[in-house]
């Protein structure tokens, strides 16, 4: 399966909210029971470390397996560390026995904050 691609923006110093809904063809869930997530932030896809690296359960990442809903969440606290511009990330599930798939990819836009 090749990866969807999803561009979004966050706002620095504001929380960032992204509910995902895995589904297939005929819109009906897909089961992520067992499944755990990771999804990593980068200036640059080269780049050695992340700006932000997420991760469930609970770095973030809160999986609803029976529903296929997946909720990504970014603390205000984290956003307002960001500087703005443009990066690069990934979302990759781990099914239960190992098995990685890449569901989405795509540009983050970081809107600076102009109120402090």
């Amino acid at each position: 399966m090749t990866a969807g691609i999803f561009h979004f923006t966050i706002e620095q110093g504001t929380d960032f909210v992204l509910p995902i809904a895995y589904t297939d063809a005929d819109g009906a869930p897909i089961d992520l029971t067992g499944c755990a997530a990771a999804l990593m932030i980068r200036r640059a896809q080269d780049d050695a470390a992340p700006l932000v690296s997420l991760s469930s359960p609970g770095n973030g990442i809160v999986i609803n397996g029976p529903a296929g809903t997946l909720l990504v969440t970014i603390d205000s606290s984290v956003t307002a560390t960001l500087a703005s511009g443009t990066a690069v990330y990934d979302l990759k599930l781990t099914d239960g026995l190992g098995n990685p798939t890449r569901l989405i990819e795509g540009n983050v836009t970081i809107s600076p904050a102009v109120t402090r």
